[in-house]
């Protein structure tokens, strides 16, 4: 690890301030060597840097920025989370468990106690891939630059199914899922102070799209919130992650639904999976297999059948087919239990 200097900001002008200072405009935030970076958690950051990845002269604290940290609940108006919100305290709160039951189960099975207390939202929306070939400093990957993507003939057990660009990794963040079906807006402050609204599924970037990052933030912007839409009375939602083991591992393939029934019948849904591309993925073919439909046995195992017709397995991961037909029938199935 690379020595750097250290700057505790208390206000989001001074944190930027101190990061514009040294950033270039044409590199992703973490890769250039003689700029500041932002750190709140720094989970992934300080794998980042142990790992030579990232190598940054100074990192500005960001943690005791005032306001970063509230979640705020209105019926009309939805959810306002706080970039800083732990992942533990998503998973607490109450209002995101009545209201949004998916993002609450996301945050209550992603990693250990002790990293979901110190892991804060937008830290984790911000993460890069958790991909072994990228994080290997011995490995010159693709999205390092170079034209061959490892996991293709390696061992790509944990890798991507659906094809996006010949880059097969997944996105890391436990969360992005959830809040894609809730349709989220990322809250982006800028370089300049301008404050940007982003829906979340333009926020995260395609490996075919732009290899080197995955999402828009550019060096000196700060996520500073995620807004969720007011749910209705109708709306229902429901997240099943599943691993090798039960605690401290990545998803092998995660769901997030959020419908709005009138009875049994599915006037809308969002259905997004995780772990099964480089970024959320919003399957329109599950949409579409029930959306006006009566939810049952039938429609709810259509759903998972149609999601995974465009499924192209690498030579290690094909099981990842059959768990999300279940995961995605379970999850639907659950509604109208």
């Amino acid at each position: 690890m690379n020595k750097f200097s250290w700057y505790n900001a208390t206000s989001l002008e001074e944190a930027q301030k101190q990061v514009n200072a040294t950033v270039s405009e044409t590199i992703q935030p973490g890769n250039d060597p003689n700029a500041a970076v932002f750190k709140a958690g720094g989970i992934d950051l300080l794998d980042l840097m142990k790992e030579e990845l990232s190598q940054p002269a100074k990192i500005v604290h960001i943690r005791n920025i005032r306001g970063l940290e509230e979640i705020l609940f209105d019926v009309k108006n939805g959810m306002r989370l706080g970039a800083n919100v732990t992942l533990s305290q998503i998973a607490a709160n109450e209002r995101i468990k009545k209201n949004y039951r998916a993002l609450h189960q996301a945050a209550s099975h992603a990693a250990t106690p002790n990293i979901r207390n110190m892991a804060t939202l937008g830290g984790n929306l911000a993460q890069r891939t958790r991909c072994w070939y990228f994080r290997s400093k011995d490995t010159v990957c693709f999205r390092k630059g170079s034209s061959t993507c490892f996991a293709h003939v390696g061992e790509n057990e944990n890798h991507a199914i659906l094809s996006y660009g010949y880059c097969v990794s997944i996105h890391a963040s436990s969360l992005a899922t959830a809040l894609t079906a809730f349709n989220g807006i990322v809250e982006i402050r800028d370089k300049r102070g301008k404050i940007k609204l982003v829906p979340i599924k333009k926020f995260f970037v395609l490996p075919s799209v732009d290899r080197t990052r995955e999402n828009i933030l550019n060096a000196g912007d700060l996520i500073t919130a995620v807004i969720l839409p007011a749910p209705t009375k109708q709306t229902t939602s429901d997240y099943i992650k599943m691993g090798s083991r039960k605690s401290q591992d990545w998803p092998m393939a995660e769901v997030a639904v959020v419908a709005e029934l009138s009875g049994k019948t599915c006037q809308s849904a969002n259905v997004v999976l995780g772990a099964v591309a480089p970024i959320p993925f919003v399957s329109k073919a599950a949409i579409d297999a029930i959306t006006g439909k009566t939810i049952d046995e039938t429609t709810a195992a259509a759903a998972g059948e149609a999601a995974m017709q465009i499924a192209v397995p690498l030579s290690e991961n094909a099981y990842k087919i059959p768990v999300f037909k279940t995961i995605i029938k379970r999850a639907l199935l659950s509604f109208v239990k």
